[in-house]
């Protein structure tokens, strides 16, 4: 029987092709349709892996969750954007690659990203997604999460409605 390892750690500068690799094609597979092609060409192309390795140094926390050596996910937090919510934390991005979501890893780096949040002194935290984006709806309300507030986000002249979801 062979054992499979699991690790969520900091991102680090070394990780930052594999943390590219992994923006790119999660993006490409959650927005596709949903956000118009250029601006979404856009958003992924400006997120190569020089811009990764700045933000591994950045002041907002960079986690990776590795399989087996393989960066198969990555989430970003720090402190809450949405100043008029009373969550001091938020996570601003949570993405896996297709082939390694639907098996509980995002549950786990989710856990951890709140785990650390708390252990920062965050009181509470807020995730925004898209409105259609019907995966992430899925797993935020799995997670516990409240639907609160909306907002829109424009993309290329494109205005999408999102979601506000919240942890106390």
């Amino acid at each position: 029987m062979k054992t499979l390892s699991i690790e969520v750690r900091p991102g680090e500068p070394r990780d930052a092709m594999s943390i590219s690799d992994v923006h790119r094609v999660s993006w490409l597979q959650a927005y596709g349709g949903l956000i118009p092609h250029k601006p979404l060409n856009q958003m992924v192309d400006r997120r190569d892996h020089t811009w990764w390795r700045k933000a591994t140094r950045g002041p907002s926390t960079l986690l990776v969750i590795e399989v087996a050596g393989v960066i198969a996910g990555y989430a970003t937090l720090g402190l809450n954007r949405a100043r008029a919510l009373p969550q001091e934390g938020e996570v601003y991005e949570i993405y896996l690659r297709p082939e390694y979501q639907g098996i509980g890893l995002g549950r786990i780096l989710f856990g951890e990203a709140k785990s650390l949040l708390k252990s920062l002194g965050c009181q509470g935290l807020v995730v925004w997604c898209l409105e259609d984006s019907h995966h992430a709806d899925r797993f935020f309300r799995m997670a516990g999460g409240s639907d609160i507030c909306e907002g829109l986000e424009d993309f290329g002249g494109k205005s999408l409605k999102k979601i506000g979801y919240i942890w106390d």
